[in-house]
């Protein structure tokens, strides 16, 4: 593994402000004593756009006080000129893309945005790297390549070749993209599968958030499979915890026998590697939300829970074996679900008033 120092380096993140992308940008910005981060985001309106604007204060307040010049650009990675003229203005030395349209339900009526930004808007990353040749590469993809492996826990080394959903398809395409220009062009990139990512300021389209404002409503949640879910769900700071650890080491370059390169390529799960039952995860949702005030204490949970079938696109179990970030970068994440859900129940109530 090639060890990479991150200060005074140059630094793409797309997909800030979204929701991991501004928690990483934050954290780039607080422990980076130099170098310069450029941070890129379409905006759009898949949901609340106020939000984002919200994330986007954040990361101008971080940059404020830090040493790395930070400056944000409003685009789509799908767009090729955009993208060649800012590998070409800043020559990155690391690119962290985390931008992608999100969310499995959405792609089953909206399939064009996911090939546009998830496959169009990677190989345009992947493109500029080839010209632009950067240390490292890192990029998002999702347990959802997983689709409905019965084998638990999901492991890297497990066959991803039938996704239930467009979404998954585009993740496991962007995986094996990069494998072919890491062949090609000896380019090092790391995937990362993320595994339910919750926390304060998360997306709103999350069970766990969508929820939330349906409860402070008094409205019933549904609960799919009649309750038989399990997620392996993972707070936003072990995330980017997962994430500044792997942009500090890249796979190493190395030349097979035919003297070609040797693909430096890896990917890893990140996930807390304990699977909640979802019905244990709503009732400490619901608990922390009356602990921070946003339901009254007399809230009647059972009046407001309403079990229904599978739905196209879900599976009923997700569980990461993340053994292998452990064994090469020493990190496990450990942020169980009452503390995170305490944080993003504390969160709600200032952010909503």
């Amino acid at each position: 593994m090639q060890q990479i120092d991150l200060n005074g380096k140059r630094i793409l993140v797309t997909g800030s402000p979204g929701f991991i992308g501004a928690n990483l940008v934050i954290r780039l910005l607080r422990e980076l004593t130099g170098g310069e981060l450029v941070s890129l985001d379409n905006m759009n309106d898949y949901y609340d756009p106020k939000l984002k604007e919200y994330r986007l204060r954040l990361v101008e307040k971080a940059a404020e006080a830090s040493p790395v010049k930070h400056t944000f650009v409003r685009g789509s990675i799908g767009d090729k000129n955009l993208v060649d003229q800012l590998f070409s203005d800043h020559h990155f030395d690391l690119v962290v893309n985390l931008a992608a349209q999100a969310g499995v339900r959405y792609s089953i009526d909206h399939p064009d945005v996911y090939i546009e930004s998830n496959i169009i808007g990677f190989y345009n990353l992947l493109e500029a790297c080839r010209h632009h040749p950067v240390e490292h590469l890192v990029y998002a993809s999702s347990s959802s390549v997983y689709g409905g492996n019965q084998k638990i826990p999901f492991s890297t080394e497990d066959r991803v070749d039938h996704p239930v959903s467009l979404y998954a398809a585009t993740k496991k395409s962007d995986e094996l993209l990069a494998h072919a220009y890491s062949k090609l062009y000896n380019i090092p990139s790391t995937g990362l599968r993320f595994f339910t990512v919750y926390g304060p300021a998360g997306r709103p389209d999350m069970f766990y958030y969508s929820a939330t404002e349906k409860l402070a409503k008094g409205e019933k949640i549904q609960i799919f499979n009649y309750g038989n879910m399990r997620r392996d769900f993972t707070y936003i700071d072990d995330i980017v915890e997962g994430v500044c650890r792997v942009m500090k080491g890249a796979p190493e370059k190395a030349a097979g026998a035919d003297g070609l390169p040797i693909p430096p390529y890896a990917v890893y799960n990140i996930g807390g590697g304990q699977p909640e039952n979802l019905l244990d995860f709503i009732s400490t949702l619901q608990e922390e939300l009356v602990r921070a005030a946003v339901l009254p204490a007399d809230y009647d949970f059972e009046a407001h829970r309403e079990l229904v079938g599978m739905q196209m696109g879900d599976v009923p179990v997700t569980y990461a074996d993340s053994s292998a970030l452990e064994r090469d970068y020493g990190f496990k994440p450990e942020i169980d679900i009452r503390c995170g859900l305490r944080a993003f129940a504390e969160w709600y109530a200032a952010y909503y008033g």
